[in-house]
């Protein structure tokens, strides 16, 4: 099922079986059936037409312009007619395209449009190692270009196909009809179109993949390029940088120029054999002609069949490149799909009427590599309503502590129990409402700051600014001129960063999840954003489970239990006032937040300290 947006369920995405390529393709159009039927209905229509014409000319040259038998005005009052239905059969075969055009382009927009909500949706639903081994850049490829490669086939190569196949057949056997001898000798060249055919499909197709890989490659660098400009105008990555792209491009087009020199090789064959064809028809048939076997209007009409039947020989060529892009382009599309690296749901997941926040891990052991965990043996229990701060080096496994608690992952060994229940039996979208998460970036949405707070949820003004009060963003939003309604994001004015911070507490309070997390979301706060910071954390904190990973001391005293580790392994444990007097790594970082002189944060010395690096130097001392 689907709502008003095109939002599928997951048994409608990717669930193709062991379908063939084409039979896939065929599976997508399939809801539009009575469209494509039309269309096919119209083709015959016009097909129809087209092939009459030059049949009528023949009638006109044979039966009254060479008839000097019967009077003038008889042969004049028959060209009449003539011309008559012909034009009339020109006015149905334009008529006849033009809707065929119309029915087409509307089916294949439909399908596109379905395809991409299929793929988006898939996307979402996948885990994130998948996004990990796909750069962004490469997929965006798949929703845009592979996209509307499919929709060139879709509109303007499947109904070519269908209309040369029907042309190409009703040539053959009206020629046959005609003169059964001239139209076998035509027919010998039909095993060389043939492998000439086979040949060129399978170096384009060949060509066309190609292609499509190095323009995703290119799309992966040009969006980690530009999304990053500024690192590499800071550390001066202009010259190295262009020459990676420089390789990219020329890449790019060596594969380009390969797949225009198999086109430039074989739509000259066509035109050979076209050529040798009506050579042949004009040395043969004139040869009956003069014997008096065949008559003019005959040859005449044979010379127009066979210039419709390279016609479409020669738009199938070139259609055929577009139809190997599509196919390519369909394979990797259809390979996302196929893609089933999504976190396993249970068949009758739970959804408890109530969360306390109790948190539990068992034994947890994870790596995001093989043979490289992160995590070894871990255990912790978290008490409902407790807050839990976590300090350690980079690389010690906070944030993938934080990973595994959001069912981002699943571990390796072990369990993780909410409330006693383990996450994979949870339902995921009751386990994510249930798990506020504040990060160092913030995320900002292309609207309004009721948007950007809201989300996806509904509260009445009074709630809302009730919330903006207790995030400490009130009195920002007021001094606003348009108060609520300001757009932020892209298109609108920018937030600092600690407007940002503040707003993602905003988030929280909206959402009234059970669990807080704090994932470095008070790093970048500047001294003058600080005090407010406090006050929206202390707002936030109160009456949850609140997980917290930071390096200022302010928020890490709040924490009712801190945790020290290094190497995916806890090292020491215990409340504020216990471990400052214990000599353990904890007061080792107590002791350089003191040689800071102040500065309070417990990592660094001063503004321009990096934290991590003395963070990790103190606990490797432990370790």
């Amino acid at each position: 099922m689907r709502d008003n947006y095109g939002y599928f369920e997951e048994d409608q995405l990717g669930n193709f079986g062991d379908l063939s390529l084409w039979r896939r393709i065929v599976f997508l159009g399939k809801p539009y059936w009575l469209g494509a039927m039309l269309a096919v209905l119209l083709s015959f229509v016009a097909v129809g037409c087209s092939l009459a014409l030059p049949y009528l000319i023949r009638l006109a040259v044979d039966d009254f312009i060479l008839n000097t038998t019967a009077a003038v005005d008889v042969r004049l009052a028959g060209l009449k007619q003539l011309a008559l239905v012909f034009c009339g059969l020109m006015a149905l075969e334009f008529l006849s395209n033009f809707v065929q055009v119309l029915i087409l382009e509307w089916t294949g927009q439909k399908i596109m449009h379905r395809m991409r909500q299929m793929m988006f949706v898939h996307l979402l639903r996948l885990d994130l190692k998948y996004f990990h081994r796909n750069p962004a850049g490469r997929l965006v490829t798949r929703l845009t270009n592979d996209i509307q490669n499919m929709h060139e086939m879709f509109t303007s190569v499947i109904v070519t196909l269908f209309n040369d196949g029907v042309k190409l057949l009703g040539i053959l056997g009206i020629l046959f009809w005609m003169n059964w001898r001239l139209a076998l000798c035509i027919c010998l060249l039909l095993p060389l179109m043939a492998s000439n055919t086979l040949w060129f499909s399978r170096l384009a197709r060949d060509a066309f993949r190609q292609i499509r890989t190095h323009l995703s490659r290119i799309n992966s660098f040009l969006q980690e390029s530009l999304s990053g400009v500024s690192l590499i105008q800071l550390f001066l990555r202009e010259r190295s940088t262009h020459a990676q792209f420089a390789v990219l491009n020329q890449a790019f087009y060596e594969k380009a120029l390969y797949q225009i020199k198999v086109f430039a090789v074989f739509m000259p064959l066509i035109e050979l054999m076209s050529a040798i064809t009506i050579g042949a028809i004009l040395w043969y048939g004139g040869g009956q002609v003069m014997s008096g076997e065949m008559t003019i209007g005959m040859l005449v009409a044979f010379l127009s069949y066979m210039r419709l039947f390279f016609q479409p020989m020669r738009e199938l060529s070139q259609k055929y490149s577009i139809v190997q892009s599509a196919l390519a382009s369909a394979e990797r599309i259809f390979q996302l799909l196929d893609s089933k690296e999504t976190l396993p749901v249970a068949p009758n997941p739970v959804k408890p009427a109530s969360c306390k926040g109790e948190i539990e891990f068992k034994d947890v052991s994870f790596g995001y590599e093989a043979n490289r965990s992160v995590l070894d043996h871990f255990s912790l229990t978290i008490p409902a309503g407790q807050t839990l701060a976590i300090v350690g080096a980079t690389g010690s496994g906070k944030t993938t502590i934080i990973n595994l608690l959001e069912r981002f992952y699943d571990p390796e060994k072990g369990k993780i129990l909410l409330d006693g229940i383990d996450l994979q039996d949870l339902d995921p979208e009751w386990l994510r409402r249930q798990v506020g998460l504040v990060m160092q970036d913030v995320f900002l949405l292309p609207g309004t700051i009721r948007d950007n707070v809201l989300l996806d949820g509904e509260k009445t003004d009074e709630a809302l600014w009730d919330i903006l009060e207790k995030s400490q963003l009130g009195r920002f939003v007021r001094q606003l001129p348009e108060g609520l309604a300001t757009r932020v994001g892209e298109g609108g004015m920018d937030l600092s960063a600690g407007q940002r911070q503040l707003l993602a507490f905003a988030r929280v309070l909206a959402r009234e999840p059970r669990i807080l997390v704090l994932d470095e979301a008070t790093a970048s706060v500047d001294s003058e954003s600080e005090m407010l910071t406090e006050k929206a954390i202390g707002a936030t904190f109160a009456g949850r489970t609140n997980i917290v990973i930071a390096h200022r001391l302010s928020t890490i005293r709040r924490a009712d239990h801190i945790l020290v580790m290094a190497d995916g392994k806890i090292i020491e444990q215990g409340s504020h006032a216990a471990l400052a007097v214990a000599n353990g790594p904890y007061r080792k970082l107590l002791t350089i937040f003191s040689a800071g002189q102040g500065h309070d944060r417990i990592a660094g010395v001063s503004a321009g300290g990096n934290e991590n690096v003395i963070v990790e130097e103190s606990l490797q001392l432990e370790v």
